[in-house]
């Protein structure tokens, strides 16, 4: 396979091969091993570089996001809280990455977050492999949240729906129906807001994060997430 087919993985191993067989022909080859070993660790070297530049990219996209994002993240804790104290519970919605997002806020609302406290009710739309892809098979994917939520949603109910894009069709059915159930939207997304910034009411909360980089975004999303939980921990429970 010629070198310039190989995945640098690849040509990193094939370095360490060439190294490793050469190092009894004579004093031309072992410079020529020398050689081959700071090729290796130049390389290693840049991966260290890469690995420094996505941590400082988080860094600075999450002191953006902190400054933007306080308000909007403050009033969506408040308002799943109000939620959670009338008796109403929280839906959510995502797919992929976002899927998981959804997942992870569910299971720190019915579990617990940091601190010990009841359960609090909080359905991912996205764990029934069953119902989900049964609406898929007899209607569409793009229905796959949105008719969950209208038969599970009541008004004072709060709909999380989540997308780094905005664009997810069957998230942003979601929404439609559950503004049709009378529930408010709390919109994890983030680049221009796509559709979804569209489809919001002055009733919904808009927590867009500020970087093109789906990376970036999801890592904040987590970050909002954990706030929330955090949040609406200390205003049911103090401390």
């Amino acid at each position: 396979m010629h070198d310039l087919m190989l995945f640098p993985c690849q040509k990193t191993l094939k370095l360490k091969t060439v190294v490793n067989n050469t190092f009894t022909t004579g004093s031309q080859t072992l410079f020529e091993a020398d050689q081959l070993k700071q090729a290796i660790h130049g390389f290693a070297m840049d991966l260290i570089l890469r690995i420094n530049k996505n941590f400082q990219d988080s860094i600075s996209t999450k002191q953006l996001a902190a400054e933007r994002l306080a308000e909007p993240i403050s009033r969506s804790a408040q308002i799943i809280t109000q939620c959670f104290l009338n008796g109403g519970k929280v839906l959510s919605c995502g797919n992929g990455g976002s899927a998981g997002d959804a997942q992870h806020f569910s299971s720190e609302m019915l579990n617990r977050f940091e601190m010990e406290r009841p359960g609090l009710p909080a359905i991912a739309l996205t764990t029934d492999s069953s119902t989900v892809t049964s609406i898929a098979n007899d209607y569409s994917y793009s229905l796959i949240f949105s008719k969950q939520v209208t038969a599970l949603g009541q008004a004072g109910d709060v709909l999380l729906a989540i997308s780094t894009s905005g664009n997810s069709e069957n998230v942003n059915l979601a929404i439609d129906a559950a503004h049709d159930r009378d529930m408010t939207v709390i919109a994890l997304v983030g680049k221009s807001g796509g559709a979804m910034s569209d489809r919001l009411s002055l009733n919904d909360v808009e927590i867009r994060v500020p970087s093109d980089s789906t990376a970036r975004i999801q890592e904040v999303h987590l970050l909002v997430i954990h706030c929330i939980c955090d949040l609406v921990d200390h205003q049911l429970l103090g401390g």
